[in-house]
């Protein structure tokens, strides 16, 4: 007897699956999938740590160059403010020179008495009004004097003319003042020229007594 074979029929697999796979599957990708490749986020990060480096050295740069800039904006006003101010240095040494010229003038006169000529009162007065007057502009325009008699002698304002004997000040101070200690907004203009004290007289220069 013989078999019908049915060309339509399939033969089940050894395993007992059919050889077509299961609808919306693919074969193969049952278990496997992509994924992104986790050394990619790490190679960057070096290159982040460059970047931030790079940015702090420029802010560095910046506040460096802000500092400097304004160290040179403070110091040319500074120069400009000098400037302005000590400009009429060399016209202000000799203006003083006038007012000590006005001191001699009044060092010149005999001294007051009573009964003494008419005129040479009102000279002594018209001499003094003058100095006053004269005196005040200095002072308005920065310019004042300073009479060192009685104060230590200070190398830096006072020139020594002379030096002496003296009971009554102690070594090194200033007995007389020639001139004044002249200054121009504060910076000296002209020295004082004076008489400094040496000390007690020597009990040998003393005369006997």
């Amino acid at each position: 007897m013989s078999h019908d074979t049915d060309p339509t029929h399939v033969a089940d697999s050894p395993s007992g699956e059919t050889g077509a796979s299961a609808p919306g599957q693919h074969p193969g990708n049952d278990q496997d999938t992509v994924q992104p490749e986790s050394g990619q986020a790490e190679a960057t990060h070096p290159r982040v740590q460059e970047l931030e480096t790079a940015l702090e050295d420029m802010r560095e740069k910046w506040l460096r160059s802000e500092a400097e800039m304004q160290n040179l904006r403070t110091r040319t006003r500074r120069e400009v403010e000098d400037a302005r101010q000590y400009a009429t240095q060399k016209f202000a040494r000799d203006v003083v020179e006038a007012a000590e010229n006005l001191k001699r003038a009044l060092g010149s006169l005999p001294p007051a008495t009573e009964g003494e000529d008419a005129l040479i009162t009102r000279m002594r007065e018209g001499i003094e009004s003058t100095e006053r007057s004269f005196l005040g502009i200095l002072e308005r325009n920065g310019i004042s004097a300073t009479d060192p008699a009685g104060h230590p002698f200070n190398a830096n304002h006072h020139q020594a003319m002379a030096e002496q004997h003296s009971d009554e000040h102690a070594h090194g101070t200033v007995i007389q003042a020639w001139t004044p200690a002249w200054t121009l907004h504060g910076r000296l203009l002209k020295p004082a020229m004076v008489v400094v004290s040496k000390g007690a007289t020597p009990a040998a220069d003393k005369p006997a007594g």
